[in-house]
This record gives structure tokens, sequence and C-alpha cells, in this order.
């Protein structure tokens, strides 16, 4: 009797007031914002149930990911060895055809891992091209093999040196690979705006030579991305840069990342090296729209109509970069 009853109930179907939910509605942007999450809610490629959540999501995880002033105990490294490996990996990302994705990710596990552990400069390559392989692992779809990474480094590392690295890094990390990336935060941003592809291509430009900056690895990748797009539209004319519909999807006013805005800039402005010319080369071609070449601004003329520098008060400086004078370095 029991074993007949226990059948009805599993084959019979639950009442439709307990099955029944309530269609999820998205959140309502303010007026005069177009809701992009709404205009394309049943292409489930955008996933636009779920965008604003992810993406919150992710904002809260960026402070599961610090990342210090570590190159004080890096006895045996430099910031200006750092530059060389970061424009090393931008090398490797074109020869390999990777995601843009994968080298934002690598870049990022070397990072953390310099954070944690202190290498002898003679490894730094290998620690590179390991952080490059398991961020192909995690979103290349066809991964290059590891003799493809022991080719590039010129044979100077053994399989087994590799293999040990790797192993390394990932137990050094926590194997947590999740890690909110700025070019994420880029994209979200210039598709719910409908940024143009040149001008997203600028932010872009700003964005990866920020990778080789020692000085922007502090930052919040959310807000490194909304001060690159900035950077970008205002640099291609537009007047009033952060507009509404930029401050609802990313959550930022431009008070929020002001202080970032002008460490980008000066990367801008800074004379490039003979060794590290791979990004500004990178993005000289009419492929990427050769936004390397594009005129530059002043921090005060980037600012003009947008924040009220007097009233607003920078951890960063506000210097008027000259084009002809300092230079600098990648350091």
């Amino acid at each position: 009797m029991l074993q007949k009853q226990l059948k009805t109930e599993f084959l019979s179907p639950a009442l439709p007031e307990e099955t029944e939910t309530a269609e999820v509605q998205p959140k309502m942007p303010p007026v005069g914002v177009e809701d992009f999450d709404k205009a394309n809610w049943n292409d489930p490629f955008q996933v636009s149930h779920y965008a604003m959540d992810i993406f919150n999501y992710l904002k809260a995880r960026e402070a599961e990911f610090p990342i210090d002033d570590y190159m004080k105990r890096q006895v045996h490294l430099s910031k200006w060895m750092r530059a060389l490996l970061v424009d090393w990996m931008v090398e490797v990302q074109e020869t390999f055809e990777l995601n843009h994705e994968t080298l934002y990710l690598a870049v990022k596990v070397v990072d953390l891992f310099l954070c944690k552990v202190v290498i002898n400069k003679d490894k730094l390559q290998l620690l590179g091209a390991s952080a490059l392989f398991i961020a192909c692992k995690f979103d290349e779809r066809t991964p290059p093999l590891i003799e493809d990474f022991l080719y590039i480094c010129d044979g100077a590392y053994k399989h087994e040196e590799l293999i040990h690295m790797e192993m390394c890094t990932l137990r050094t990390i926590d194997y947590d690979l999740g890690i909110p990336l700025s070019y994420r935060f880029l994209r979200r941003y210039a598709r719910c705006a409908k940024i143009a592809m040149p001008t997203l291509t600028l932010a872009r430009y700003i964005l990866e030579l920020s990778l080789m900056d020692y000085d922007t690895i502090a930052f919040s990748d959310s807000k490194m991305a909304a001060a690159a797009l900035f950077i970008a539209l205002r640099l291609v004319g537009e007047e009033e840069a952060w507009n509404a519909t930029l401050e609802y999807y990313s959550g930022y006013k431009l008070m929020d990342f002001g202080e970032i805005v002008p460490v980008l800039n000066e990367g801008l402005h800074r004379k490039p090296k003979g060794t590290i010319k791979t990004i500004r080369s990178k993005y000289s071609h009419k492929i990427f729209h050769e936004v390397a070449k594009v005129a530059l601004m002043t921090t005060e003329e980037l600012f003009e109509n947008n924040l009220d520098l007097a009233s607003y008060s920078m951890s960063a400086p506000i210097n008027t970069l000259k084009k002809a004078e300092g230079g600098g370095d990648a350091s």
C-alpha cells in the first residue's frame, strides 16, 4: 500500500501553484538610460537575466585578490624587469593568437605569485610562461602545447621545470583562477553604452599599456576599465564622457575612479624605450584602427567640463604632461 502511494505521488504532477514561479524581471535603469539587458532579454548569449548580478559579483570578488607593493621584497627583480616580462607576454599572445582575457589573466597570476614568493631573475620568464600556460588552459578553446611554451623561451627551460613552476604557481594562488579582469569590465561597459569599435579599441590600448605599468597593480580592475574608457572617450572628442548610462552599468561616478586617470594618462605620454614597443606597435596597425597614433591630452584637459579639480582631491598627482620632456621609463 505504501509503495503504491509513493509511486502515485512520484508520478503525479505537482500542483501548478507549487511549480509556477513569477518571471524574474530585470531591474529598471534610471530615466534616460536605455535598458541594454531588457533589449537583449531573449538572447541566451547575452545572459541578460544574470549580467548585472555577474558583474556585481565580480566587483565584490576584487577584494579577494589584493596586490601590494611586492617589489620591495623582490630583491632580485625590478619594475623594469616586470615591464620587459609583460612586453614579452604580449608578444606571445600575438604569436599564438590568444584571447586578450588570457593575457590579462596571466599578468594577474604573475603579480599574485610575486606577492607571495621571492624569485631570482633567471626564473622570471619561466614564471611568465607558466602563467600563460595556466591562463590558456583556463580560457582558450585549444591551448598551445607545453612544447610551444618551451620553444618561445628559446630552450632556456626544461619540460620538468615548466611543469614544476606551473604546479608551484597554482598552489601559491590557491588554484583560484576566477580573477576579475579589467578587460571583461571594459567590454561590458562599452557594450551597454554602445561605444564605437575605434573608441573601444583605444580604451583597450590604454588598458593593455597599463599592464606594463607597475604603478597600476593595486588599482581595482573595474575602476581601471572605467578610467581607460573615460580617457578614450575624451580623446575622441566626447565633451561629457562619463554619462548616466556608464554610471549606471559601471556603478561608478567619475570621482570614484578619478585618481586612476592621471596614472593611465602619464603612461600614454611616457616615451617608450626601444626594447618595449610591442603594445604601441600592435595598436599602430590598421586592424586596430591605429589608435596608438591618436593625439593625446593633458590630465587637466581630460577633466575639463567633467570634474572640478579644485573641489576634488586625488591621491595621484595631476601633472601638465609635456610631450617633449621627461619621458621616464616603464617602471
